[in-house]
């Protein structure tokens, strides 16, 4: 494994998916609860610190009033009535736990949506580094993890899915996105995994 041409994008690590109180915390506190996955995903950073492999997360937030969403559906609606995510708010911070590893993972900011490509230098930032291959961790499975790695694929970039370290809705459609869906332009292997490979 290449690490000078590999990034690692970390989606949703905000508190209002991953702290106690956060507005969408039991959307994925099922999945959570069953991989643990924010020690994971501190341990992948702290294992690749020093390392050639860039580290990024794409945090989503949106405008106090939301007005960027034009008559919204599904997740982005009940984002929109539940208030999470707005601009200034605590919720929209990114935890505790990331911002102690301050600049090594950098933070392309912009996303509004479901695709960490869209409105973002993500691209541009991935394509000026060299990078060939992504590791995807983070929320919401279905929904972000699935749009970006899709948007990845197509813009040709290997994508590779820690099925340990993205959290879903329940369970069923944790293990259900990771051996059906995800296979189909990516890889699937868990956080253990990653690290042997890229321990060399």
């Amino acid at each position: 494994m290449d690490l000078s041409k590999l990034a690692v994008i970390f989606i949703g690590y905000q508190n209002d998916y991953f702290a106690t109180d956060g507005i969408l915390r039991g959307v994925i506190e099922e999945s959570d609860r069953t991989n643990n996955i924010l020690e994971k995903s501190q341990e992948i950073v702290e294992k690749l610190k020093g390392t050639d492999a860039l580290m990024i997360q794409t945090p989503i937030i949106f405008t106090p009033d939301y007005s960027e969403l034009i008559n919204p559906v599904g997740i982005l609606k009940t984002i929109s009535e539940v208030g999470a995510f707005a601009e200034g708010s605590p919720g929209s911070e990114i935890i505790p736990e990331f911002q102690e590893f301050g600049d090594f993972v950098l933070t392309i900011e912009g996303k509004r949506g479901l695709n960490a490509f869209s409105d973002t230098k993500l691209e541009s930032t991935l394509s000026n580094q060299g990078v060939e291959q992504i590791v995807l961790a983070g929320a919401v499975t279905s929904i972000c993890i699935d749009s970006t790695g899709r948007a990845a694929h197509e813009r040709g970039f290997r994508v590779t899915v820690l099925s340990d370290c993205t959290a879903s809705r329940t369970v069923f459609e944790q293990e259900f996105y990771c051996e059906n869906v995800f296979p189909l332009y990516s890889e699937v292997i868990t956080a253990k995994e990653f690290l042997d490979r890229a321990a060399g």
